[in-house]
């Protein structure tokens, strides 16, 4: 599981995807290095899953894009060596139903012409690594939701990729689910594995994602660590909260620009999160005479950068009985 050796795992440039006269991709540039989390945010139908499909060699992208490379392989001259570095993880599960859990996964050992041997041995660790041993003689119909995911992951894994697409991995799972999934992403990563995530969850790009884009309309409309996307986002405030009407009107006076509730006696401070801002604060109050009785400093986040950048709230992901409607945005 080397990564390759110039240390970037992804690299498309000028990337454009049309369906008819709609536009899905209108000029991304991505670049996603070795052995990172990099995700992609966006509303439904900004073109996600269209991004996945064209970086996993599904479909190709429009005539005029610019170059794309997937694990040290141009896509437009050596798709098949990519696609031997990749694995797909879709939003739906390819798990098949009807057979067991040790089917599944030396079915995927065939389709990577492994010998039987070995594909037996390496069925036998992947499913002890994801804790499905005990359930593997079962059909995968029986599985729970987060089971059937990790069994998903763990057919992926069957090839040895460097490099894993995960398309809204954990749709439709239940807290402690999505939580085992967020484990199995930093293990894969602490093998040298780079993945590359789409998703709604907000809070799981935060806690996951080394980097993370939004893409919007299209295009690519900011780009960066968790923390800097947080402070492109206005709204950061200090929340002062008072015990009595008198120390509330005197700091009122004391700190321009407060937005104030007498009923509730509480100033909301404009404020970047900085140390030196809270510092200032504190030191208006203390020049005033006047003692906050609860202090709360609160920062944009990630909810906070998608309204400012989409417009909107993030949407649920679709569900089987809408993807249909869909085209550009189900994974097959």
């Amino acid at each position: 599981m080397n990564p390759p050796t110039n240390g970037i795992a992804i690299a498309a440039r000028e990337l454009r995807k049309s369906y008819g006269d709609q536009t899905v991709l209108d000029g991304v540039d991505l670049t996603v290095p070795s052995g990172t989390v990099f995700a992609l945010l966006g509303p439904n139908g900004a073109g996600k899953t269209t991004a996945v499909k064209i970086l996993s060699t599904l479909v190709a992208p429009d005539p005029g894009s610019g170059q794309v490379v997937v694990g040290g392989h141009d896509l437009a001259t050596d798709p098949q060596a990519a696609r031997a570095a990749i694995g797909v993880t879709g939003q739906f599960s390819a798990v098949d139903g009807l057979i067991t859990g040790t089917e599944n996964m030396l079915l995927m050992a065939d389709l990577h012409h492994l010998p039987k041997a070995e594909g037996r041995r390496t069925a036998a660790r992947l499913l002890e690594r994801f804790d499905l041993t005990e359930a593997a003689g079962r059909p995968a119909s029986t599985y729970s939701g987060g089971m059937k995911r990790r069994l998903d992951i763990a057919m992926t894994l069957v090839g040895s990729p460097r490099v894993i697409f995960l398309d809204e991995p954990t749709t439709g799972l239940d807290p402690r689910s999505r939580h085992d999934m967020w484990q199995i992403v930093r293990e894969l990563v602490a093998d040298g594995v780079t993945v590359f995530l789409t998703t709604q969850y907000l809070e799981e790009a935060d806690e996951l994602a080394d980097r993370i884009a939004v893409l919007n309309g299209g295009r690519i409309v900011a780009e960066g660590t968790a923390e800097e996307l947080k402070r492109l986002v206005p709204g950061g405030h200090v929340r002062l909260r008072f015990t009595d009407p008198v120390g509330y009107r005197v700091a009122a006076d004391a700190l321009d620009g407060a937005a104030g509730d007498e009923e509730a006696l509480t100033l909301q401070v404009p404020a970047d999160g900085s140390q030196r801002r809270l510092r200032e604060v504190l030191d208006r109050l203390d020049a005033a005479g006047v003692e906050a009785h609860e202090l709360t400093v609160h920062t944009p986040d990630l909810d906070d950068v998608f309204f400012a950048l989409t417009g909107g709230a993030p949407q649920a992901a679709p569900t089987r009985s809408n993807a249909a409607t869909q085209p550009e945005e189900a994974l097959t």
